[in-house]
């Protein structure tokens, strides 16, 4: 925390004074939070410049496009066209972006086909995981908490294709010479495979969602799932998108891998959806301790000894970063389409939350 706490000195001190001088309007709150969460994902070191366009038309400047969308995030914006009236009236926030004046905003279809490259790209993947790595670095994490979240999207599911024709098991031993074989299941093959290969064969396409709320009323949407992890102070480390129908066990053994790769932890905090006797295995192996509500499917179950349950309750912090995902960085602004789009849409929320939650952290 040491980098950030000097990243935000040199903020107050430098920045914010040096830009009030160079606008002509005063800065509003929200823009000096937008400048601090700016200065801190420092998203334009991950995108090329384009100056070395030889032929054609040249492109607009994706590095202060991917500023905007950033902007966007923090804002809260429903869709690219108020964003860009935004940028076009508000003299403050184009500067801020990289525009000098207002003709100099692309249009709204620039927009989407630099949004469609990012996300094919994985711009916002691969800020996040530099962030993560920067102030991580040394860092001992105790707890990491996991859970998922719905993602409600404007799009049709696709149709869920028939179920195969039950075929019943033989009873009884096999017979001498006989070989019965066993389809291994999804979190089988997890167990040997890197956190990659098990993430790409989760399904991402779109469909029907249903899950229990908190009254124990079911309910359904339409769209994807957002899988995360997030560490003490509420910073998110890890995070997949898949279709709704997936059940949050099946992402367990991915993100677990991922977060290892990136963050030395102690404890992985997980509800009764992950009770699981692979996904504890493949925790401690990992060499942490799995806490892990237990699911007694209708039957009463022994709760954790006080100790335990005191520390299984530093869980809420990821069902806090989503709230504050959805609530102030777009995660109920989902507009685009397709997986990846919607992804990418995302994750340009969670590196606004990641540095916004790290300012917050340190003042």
């Amino acid at each position: 925390m040491g980098k950030i706490a000097q990243i935000w000195a040199g903020i107050q001190t430098v920045l914010l004074p040096y830009l009030g001088q160079c606008l002509e309007e005063r800065l509003t709150r929200k823009q000096s939070g937008l400048v601090a969460i700016l200065e801190v994902v420092r998203i334009e070191e991950h995108v090329p410049s384009g100056a070395l366009q030889w032929m054609g038309r040249r492109r607009e400047d994706r590095r202060a496009l991917a500023r905007a969308f950033v902007a966007k995030c923090v804002y809260n914006l429903p869709t690219t066209r108020l964003l860009v009236e935004m940028l076009r009236t508000q003299t403050n926030l184009r500067r801020i972006c990289g525009w000098d004046w207002a003709g100099a905003v692309p249009s709204e279809s620039t927009f989407s086909r630099a949004f469609a490259q990012f996300s094919s790209t994985k711009l916002a993947d691969r800020v996040h995981e530099a962030l993560v790595a920067e102030y991580f670095e040394g860092e001992l994490v105790c707890h990491i908490a996991r859970d998922a979240t719905e993602i409600r999207a404007r799009e049709k599911p696709i149709p869920r294709p028939p179920a195969p024709p039950h075929q019943p098991k033989k009873r009884g031993r096999p017979r001498k010479g006989e070989v019965r074989e066993k389809v291994p299941i999804r979190m089988e093959q997890q167990v040997a495979q890197t956190a990659q290969e098990a993430s790409a064969e989760l399904p991402t396409a779109c469909d029907v969602g249903t899950k229990r709320n908190s009254k124990g009323y079911k309910e359904s949407w339409i769209g994807y799932k957002l899988h995360l992890d997030v560490a003490d102070g509420g910073l998110p480390t890890a995070a997949l998108t898949t279709s709704a129908s997936l059940h949050d066990s099946q992402v367990a053994i991915p993100l677990e891998k991922l977060t290892a790769r990136r963050v030395t932890s102690l404890y992985s905090l997980m509800d009764a959806a992950y009770d699981a006797k692979l996904i504890r295995q493949v925790v401690w192996e990992l060499g942490h301790v799995p806490i892990v509500d237990v699911n007694g499917r209708g039957k009463a179950v022994p709760g954790f000894d006080p100790a335990t349950a005191v520390r299984y309750q530093a869980r809420t912090m990821v069902e806090r970063a989503y709230g504050r995902l959805k609530d102030e960085f777009g995660g109920r602004q989902v507009r685009v389409r397709g997986h990846s789009k919607v992804h990418a849409h995302l994750m340009f929320g969670l590196i606004a939350l990641f540095a916004d939650q790290l300012l917050k952290l340190t003042t």
